[in-house]
């Protein structure tokens, strides 16, 4: 696999251009091994040499050859002859993170932050009991249906034309939950058809895929499961939180020549960020040129908490992509139903590659689906305004009882993103247990490590939960404050 390759004036970009505390070496070294930390710079990244940083920064030669070498001291980069610097992660005894999440559950006097999923909605006892009553007429057949029932995909195909991506029926696959169908797509993707290997050529690897940093880590989880090479491409941040630069993710797909992405860019989790309208059509011709096939992660798409709008489908924007979305950010978790909406020339091959899997999602939670969106809409303005208070009161609980911690209130999704004064979010995770509350640590949405000066704060939880957030959040972070270490060795467990 060919190794990205970082250029001086964009590291620069990336760190900052000083001034520089003296000595300058130790404060360029501490800004290049937070930004490795942070996730700002990825494992596996090729640094300029110390040359082309000290033309870029103004530096002298020395000055960037010895901040180099306490960085190779402390084992944020690898340094080998004719290969140039590599950007790693210090070694820690028994891995970091486990990247399959699961809900803690357990004492019901703790507060779970672990996981973004709502509780059910009331009616849907009743969703069930008509999906029952329904049921019998689907008894007499063998209960196989391995594209879904014909009545669900006509009516998820509806909602992408009505959206401005025209879909027939034939495109939509229903699956377990969103995460099925991005495992399905994967496996099919990187499993490359007999009729595509020449066009792809041989320079190219077929196990590559493009992912962002940070991003859902059961997704990370499923994709190194599908046998995927991972290339991280790192969100920037700015004064408006997170955003894709889509010239350097280009760039980054020019050097790696990935076969697939996956990507999320409505609501994105867990930063909360929205690609705006006018970058979709540029990100949409970068993978176009670059042969890239993505899949789109939509299970957040309908969760604007501004105007309600949705953006334009990437799917309606490049003809070769894979969409995946689900029911369970609207109506409940256990409501294991998700989608794909598939290019029509790879149908055939999904399908086939889909049965290597299972043989398709359960028959009586996709009648309940079909009842619960027949009133959709009402559904989700209502989802949305329950978010929309709860999104507002956990920020003012953050901002109230942690006023140092950086927090950009997104427009939509089911969580905050915070930045911590310090890279301090593992041991804050362990701390916060003895303040009777549940949270997941940055490094859990680091494909290649990193982000430990973030954590994820979901809004999802009751209001009564969320108003004993900031004052449980501020003990145990001064109490994170004063532990030594870096956080737990095995990654905590959540599901969405």
């Amino acid at each position: 696999m060919s190794t990205p390759v970082l250029g001086a004036k964009r590291l620069i970009g990336i760190i900052g251009d000083g001034p520089w505390k003296a000595p300058a070496y130790e404060s360029l070294a501490a800004a290049v091994a937070a930004a490795i930390t942070d996730g700002r710079l990825p494992v596996g990244t090729r640094l300029p040499s110390e040359r082309e940083l000290a033309a870029a920064s103004g530096l002298s030669r020395t000055t960037t050859g010895r901040a180099y070498a306490q960085l190779r001291e402390q084992e944020y980069i690898l340094t080998r002859r004719g290969s140039g610097s590599i950007v790693q992660l210090p070694s820690v005894p028994g891995g970091r993170i486990d990247h399959l999440l699961s809900p803690a559950g357990g004492d019901e006097s703790e507060v779970d932050l672990t996981c973004t999923a709502p509780v059910a909605p009331p009616d849907i006892l009743d969703a069930y009991d008509r999906a029952l009553s329904r049921l019998g007429a689907y008894l007499p057949g063998t209960g196989y249906y391995p594209s879904g029932l014909p009545v669900l995909r006509e009516i998820i195909a509806d909602r992408y034309t009505r959206r401005g991506a025209p879909t027939d029926p034939d495109q939509i696959l229903i699956t377990s939950g969103a995460l099925g169908g991005a495992a399905i797509a994967v496996r099919a993707l990187l499993d490359v058809e007999p009729h595509e290997s020449a066009r792809l050529g041989g320079a190219r690897s077929t196990s590559r895929v493009l992912i962002e940093s940070p991003t859902y880590p059961n997704a990370i989880a499923t994709l190194e499961g599908a046998g995927a090479a991972l290339v991280t491409y790192p969100l920037e941040f700015g004064t408006q939180g997170h955003h894709w630069d889509i010239d350097a993710m280009e760039q980054l797909m020019g050097q790696t020549r990935p076969r697939s992405a996956y990507l999320i860019p409505d609501f994105h989790n867990p930063t909360g960020a929205l690609l705006p309208e006018a970058q979709r059509s540029e990100l949409a011709e970068a993978l176009r040129r670059h042969r890239v096939v993505p899949v789109f992660d939509e299970s957040l798409v309908e969760l604007e908490l501004e105007d309600g709008r949705m953006a334009t489908p990437m799917s309606a924007l490049i003809t070769d992509s894979v969409t995946v979305g689900s029911v369970s950010k609207i109506y409940w978790g256990g409501l294991r139903i998700g989608w794909m909406r598939i290019p029509r020339h790879r149908i055939g091959h999904f399908a086939s590659s889909r049965l290597g899997l299972d043989l398709g999602a359960p028959v009586l939670e996709q009648l309940v689906t079909v009842e619960l969106m027949s009133n959709h809409d009402a559904v989700v303005a209502d989802c949305r305004s329950r978010l929309r208070a709860a999104r507002d009161l956990l920020a003012a609980q953050v901002r109230s009882w942690l006023p140092e911690w950086k927090l950009i209130v997104p427009s939509g999704g089911m969580a905050l993103w915070a930045e911590l004064p310090e890279a301090r979010s593992g041991v804050l995770s362990i701390a916060a247990r003895n303040h009777g509350l549940r949270l997941v640590a940055g490094p859990n949405f680091a494909p290649a490590g990193g982000l430990d000066r973030w954590v994820r704060l979901p809004y999802t939880v009751t209001e009564s939960e969320l108003q004993q957030v900031g004052p449980r959040l501020a003990a145990a972070w001064e109490e994170a404050k004063s532990m030594t270490g870096r956080g737990p060795t095995d990654r905590a467990r959540i599901v969405a």
